[in-house]
């Protein structure tokens, strides 16, 4: 069940929202909840949260630190960060704009919504604070170590009819990458395996069994010891295409991830991107029925 929003925008951050659906006397009161829900953030900051209205329910009315827990209610509360959130220091570029669909030219580091430690520096509020479009919601992913092309709907009224092209398939995308020379192949081909969770939540993994990704790989241009190449994913798992490069000996240059995984806590080198690019994104308008074709300015 989708609801209107009770609060507005804050500074270019929508409400989140959580349902109760906790028996009721698991719960003293909404504090002790949300303390529990979200261990996180402490008792001071929940407090300052509801003395300013910013804890409401469904209906609009204002969460106290007394007020009862009431299973079936929906709360809206907004995300804040604990500290200084760390600038960015590279910058989206607008590539089209029309009544339905913003499209961007992502630059690397930068998540597209937000996540973790990032909230103002997410894509999405940064475009929302620059177009002022509230609506604004990414019809697809893209991972924050990519940059390029991302397509963002404004119009509630047509998302469907987008959302759907990529669910089918409809659409072409292609990215390039920066990795080793892969000798022993002759271009293009088709990569295909099996891609499940790996032990850590984040990451993904190869295993035995039918394949439910497929990748076309092509090759560009040699540049020394490294080439370019062309990559077409015909599905969308996951580091569907870092996981691939990876497999086949020539992990895609700077991939922190693939095949081996950088301490948690490592701080982003900035010097030293992935060298992963969606160039392109094409498809036949849902609603026009025009062509359509968004390329990145960017280069690897």
């Amino acid at each position: 069940m989708k609801l209107k929003a009770p609060l507005p925008l804050k500074d270019g951050v929508a409400p989140s929202y959580l349902w109760l659906q906790d028996p009721p006397q698991q719960w003293r009161d909404m504090l002790v909840f949300l303390c529990a829900r979200f261990p996180g953030v402490s008792e001071d900051t929940w407090r300052q949260r509801m003395a300013r209205g910013e804890v409401v329910n469904q209906r609009g009315e204002a969460m106290t630190p007394a007020s009862p827990y009431r299973r079936g209610d929906c709360i809206f509360y907004y995300r804040d960060l604990e500290g200084r959130e760390e600038a960015i220091p590279f910058e989206e570029t607008i590539l089209h704009q029309d009544d339905h669909l913003l499209v961007v030219d992502k630059p690397h580091f930068v998540p597209v919504i937000p996540t973790g430690r990032f909230l103002q520096e997410s894509l999405l509020v940064r475009l929302k604070k620059k177009t002022g479009l509230d609506n604004l919601t990414p019809i697809h992913r893209l991972d924050r170590e990519t940059a390029g092309v991302i397509i963002f709907s404004h119009n509630p009224d047509s998302r469907g009819a987008y959302q759907s092209m990529f669910q089918q398939r409809t659409m072409d995308k292609t990215y390039e990458a920066l990795a080793g020379l892969l000798e022993g192949r002759d271009f293009p081909f088709v990569y295909r395996s099996r891609l499940v969770d790996a032990d850590k939540f984040f990451l993904m993994r190869e295993e035995a069994g039918e394949a439910n990704s497929e990748t076309h790989i092509d090759l560009i241009e040699r540049r020394g010891n490294q080439a370019l190449y062309r990559l077409n994913p015909v599905t969308g798992r996951k580091h569907q295409l870092r996981v691939h490069m990876a497999a086949l000996g020539i992990p895609i240059l700077n991939d922190s991830f693939y095949p081996h995984t950088a301490p948690a806590d490592a701080a982003d080198n900035y010097d030293a991107p992935l060298k992963l690019l969606a160039r392109s994104i094409a498809f036949t308008d849902p609603l026009s029925g025009d062509v359509r074709y968004f390329e990145s300015l960017r280069r690897l």
